[in-house]
């Protein structure tokens, strides 16, 4: 009887670990369509296309279930970029355009109520209850979901002036491959 059960606990090991195999060697990565159409657009998440955030909106635009002009973060330059990606006409953008900007929270004035770190999609933001928050500049990606929630308004909007440290809003990381 123990020599059974030291049997089946074996063979339910070795299962597990050809399952476990045979689901990394085989796996499927994402849509490169998707993927490339994502890399266009700027990572605000900030829905205003209609999408709760870029990927959504990236897949909605590869099915064709999406016009490439609805991103007013990426602006006329990125409906330009996904026209060319896509091959498709560049319509105007349906939108105000923005430039890159970035939260600031009034200090003196927050009255640390957490509403505008639940808005947060990118957790830009940091603080406690009761206490002052702050924004992380280097992850806020400007979207303006915490303006709405603020009570006392304590929320601005400031744009962001291009530097050589600053530019990688304006233009897309593009991942190197190396060819052997």
């Amino acid at each position: 009887m123990l020599i059974a059960i030291a049997i089946m606990a074996l063979g339910a090991v070795v299962l597990g670990a050809a399952l476990g195999f045979a689901s990394v060697k085989f796996k499927v990565d994402g849509d490169p369509l998707v993927d490339k159409i994502e890399a266009i657009l700027p990572q605000t998440q900030c829905g205003q296309c209609g999408y709760p955030g870029c990927k959504p909106y990236a897949e909605a635009i590869a099915k064709g279930e999406a016009d490439i002009n609805l991103c007013p973060p990426g602006g006329a330059e990125g409906v330009g970029k996904l026209a060319d990606l896509l091959g498709r006409e560049a319509k105007p953008l349906d939108g105000v355009e923005k430039p890159p900007q970035v939260a600031l929270i009034d200090e003196n004035t927050c009255i640390g109520c957490t509403l505008c770190i639940q808005a947060c999609p990118v957790d830009a933001i940091v603080g406690a209850a009761k206490q002052m928050h702050t924004i992380v500049e280097s992850l806020c990606t400007g979207c303006e979901l915490c303006l709405p929630p603020c009570p006392v308004e304590c929320i601005t909007m400031e744009p962001i002036q291009e530097t050589v440290d600053t530019w990688k809003w304006k233009y897309p990381v593009v991942e190197l491959k190396r060819v052997a």
